[in-house]
């Protein structure tokens, strides 16, 4: 049962719980326990929405920045992470493989102000050894929700 109200909940969590039980054929209460006990046990982290900031008044920036650093003796990489997630600017930190060590993504409200964050904040950070900033110009999904419109051709057919 587990599984699937993890996976129900990912892609809507405002699912009706009542809805929910039906579609698993369980009880109510025991998916609101269930549920409860994920959220104690750390398996639920939280719930957030998702938001297509381009249709909105708000200006925006996201990023993805690489980051190489020089992990620390004992902690790996856990430290310099813990480091860049506390900024209230970062939203996602993760170590990854490849060329880099770590993946930070981030808004501001212009492309200066990213920059900013990346030289004067991010760089400064002493086992920091480069960064590549890589500026998101357009969303075309995010979180398994398609947010760019299917594109129509709406040029004329020309005939012979």
């Amino acid at each position: 049962m587990r599984e699937q109200i993890l996976k129900a909940i990912e892609k809507n969590s405002r699912i009706d719980l009542k809805e929910l039980s039906i579609m698993l054929g369980e009880e109510e209460i025991d998916v609101v326990n269930e549920i409860a006990a994920m959220e104690a046990e750390g398996i639920i982290c939280g719930y957030h929405t998702l938001i297509d900031w381009e249709k909105t008044s708000i200006e925006k920036v996201s990023a993805l920045i690489e980051v190489r650093v020089t992990p620390q003796r004992g902690q790996g990489f856990d430290t310099i992470a813990e480091r860049i997630y506390k900024y209230p600017e970062v939203n996602s930190v993760y170590l990854i493989s490849g060329g880099y060590d770590l993946l930070v993504s981030l808004e501001g409200k212009s492309l200066k102000e990213v920059s900013n964050f990346v030289s004067d904040k991010l760089s400064t950070l002493d086992t920091v050894l480069s960064t590549a900033t890589h500026f998101i110009l357009k969303k075309y999904k995010d979180h398994g929700t398609i947010l760019a419109k299917k594109y129509v051709d709406e040029r004329l057919k020309m005939t012979p």
